[in-house]
């Protein structure tokens, strides 16, 4: 098994983020620990010095408290926690806002238009512009963002690129949409963390944020398979199995994302999920 760019221990989520939109999580995380240290610190620090001054054998110090209320007191225990929470709440709905996921990103470039089908246990990614689709494989040009349309042909799963955002759901007869976005050229690792039967652990998938020679070269390539999707083989497609390599089709029959969204999914169905267990 070849390992994708990124999938070290530390590296592999949005701490080692390669994108905007997970640098933007990255940095909201970090400011909402560096806040909260203000809570933990001195819990931590407190804890063994009171452990320590209160022990067993400190006779002269035993501890014999007189209740009494004592506002000086009071507002130590609930001032400093209402400011912390006032601080994150404006930090986290001014971040909730701008990291949404239906939010175009800023580019001088247009997006790739990319359409994703969630099955099991694969991903299929179908451009609509170019005529062509993979399975497991998401290239784009690392100069230009990508807004993804989702969908699944079976039950929800979750879309995620750790190094580059946030994860969305994909559900069955409806779209989400998503924005992501490449600082440079890398390759990185999707994946499926909804959990939708055994072939769950091994639904993942490469992401290649190329330079726009390279990117030129994968739709090439693609279209010099001569495969086309359309609604038969799309059906063959779904059946549940594990792509082991990335497969191309170098056409794309014209508005099949739609129809498969229109579908009556049977994988969906109540008698079938026992399947997905």
């Amino acid at each position: 098994m070849v390992e994708l760019g990124g999938c070290g221990v530390l590296d592999h989520g949005f701490l080692g983020a390669a994108g905007p939109v997970a640098e933007q999580t990255r940095s909201l995380f970090l400011l909402a620990c560096s806040i909260l240290l203000f809570v933990v610190g001195p819990v931590l620090m407190l804890t063994p010095i009171i452990a320590w001054h209160y022990r067993i054998s400190n006779t002269k110090s035993a501890y014999r408290p007189k209740w009494a209320f004592n506002w000086p007191l009071e507002g130590l225990i609930w001032i400093p926690p209402l400011i912390i929470v006032v601080v994150l709440a404006v930090f986290l709905w001014r971040d909730t806002h701008a990291l949404d996921p239906y939010k175009p990103l800023a580019s001088p470039n247009p997006p790739v238009e990319v359409q994703v089908v969630a099955l099991d246990w694969k991903w299929l990614f179908i451009y609509p512009a170019e005529g062509v689709a993979s399975v497991n494989e998401l290239a784009f040009p690392a100069d230009r963002p990508i807004h993804l349309s989702l969908t699944s042909a079976t039950v929800m799963q979750s879309f995620f690129v750790p190094k580059l955002g946030g994860q969305i759901y994909a559900m069955a007869g409806m779209t989400t949409q998503h924005n992501l976005a490449a600082s440079e050229p890398g390759r990185f690792r999707g994946e499926n963390t909804q959990f939708n039967g055994k072939g769950f652990q091994n639904q993942k998938f490469a992401v290649l944020a190329q330079s726009r020679d390279d990117y030129a070269a994968w739709l090439s390539r693609a279209r010099a398979g001569g495969k086309t999707l359309d609604m038969n083989a799309f059906e063959s497609l779904s059946v549940r199995s594990i792509q082991a390599e990335p497969l191309l089709f170098g056409s794309v029959t014209p508005g099949l994302f739609q129809s498969i969204v229109d579908l009556d999914h049977p994988g969906v169905h109540a008698a079938d999920m026992k399947d997905h267990r």
